[in-house]
């Protein structure tokens, strides 16, 4: 066998293997959702209670409607499952990183755990802040306009729809300061550059959360600001970084 054809081998061999460790780690992830999830449904009814408490504080009757024979089944369900999402997110992340931990030098392994345990914090702590800080606003300054004489009472398909896309995209933008210190660690860009870039950053904050929010200004606004603050906390960690790889 000439090394061309050993090589190759080698080439395939790894290969499958990358792919059979890729596929079990998918199966621990998706596993662990469904797992969350069928814990979830015998709460369903509870938990929607409380997701929709900082829109049904506002209207008058305290309650939602439903217009479709079954959506309220569908409705509960597809909240499980991004709540099973949600909650399972550690373990996602943590067969993330095992899956490419091992190509990981000493050094990069040394920052990969901060890194992870950061990122659930702060995706966590995004989600909290949309739950209890956006989305009171939006529905409070939504029910300040509305007139006497409509009964505000929206669908809980809508509703759901709605604050699950928003927390989502709270959770990922809390994710700045991380990917902000990854792109460094990468050696893409210097802190000096982060530095130097905090006025385009700071306009195309607002463009994505015009871009990623429903149209108010509330909403992209109380997006835009904590994603330039988390920047800031990004080029604070880089050069806390920086300075620890010199020495």
């Amino acid at each position: 066998m000439s090394d061309s054809d050993t090589e190759e081998n080698l080439a395939e061999g790894t290969l499958m293997s990358h792919l059979a460790e890729l596929r079990n780690r998918l199966f621990k992830t998706l596993g662990s959702v469904f797992l969350v999830f069928i814990c979830l449904v015998p709460f369903g009814r509870k938990i929607f209670d409380f997701i929709a408490t900082p829109l049904t504080r506002f209207t008058p009757s305290g309650e939602l409607q439903s217009i479709g024979a079954v959506k309220p089944l569908t409705v509960i369900i597809s909240l499980m499952f991004y709540l099973a999402l949600f909650i399972a997110m550690p373990v996602v992340l943590y067969q993330l990183w095992a899956f490419i931990a091992p190509g990981l030098y000493k050094k990069e392994k040394h920052f990969a755990f901060p890194l992870l345990a950061s990122s659930i914090v702060l995706f966590y702590a995004g989600l909290a802040f949309a739950y209890y800080v956006v989305f009171p606003l939006i529905f409070g300054f939504v029910a300040a306009f509305t007139p006497d004489m409509v009964e505000w009472k929206p669908d809980i398909g809508e509703y759901v729809s709605f604050i699950m896309m928003v927390a989502l995209v709270f959770g990922l933008a809390f994710e700045t300061p991380v990917a902000t210190l990854l792109t460094v660690m990468t050696g893409l860009t210097t802190p000096e550059k982060l530095g130097k870039a905090r006025p385009y950053v700071f306009l195309g904050a607002f463009v994505v959360g015009m871009l990623l929010t429903p149209p108010d200004v509330i909403s992209q606004t109380m997006l835009a600001i904590p994603v330039y603050l988390l920047y800031e906390l990004g080029i604070i960690m880089s050069k806390l970084y920086k300075s620890k790889s010199v020495k």
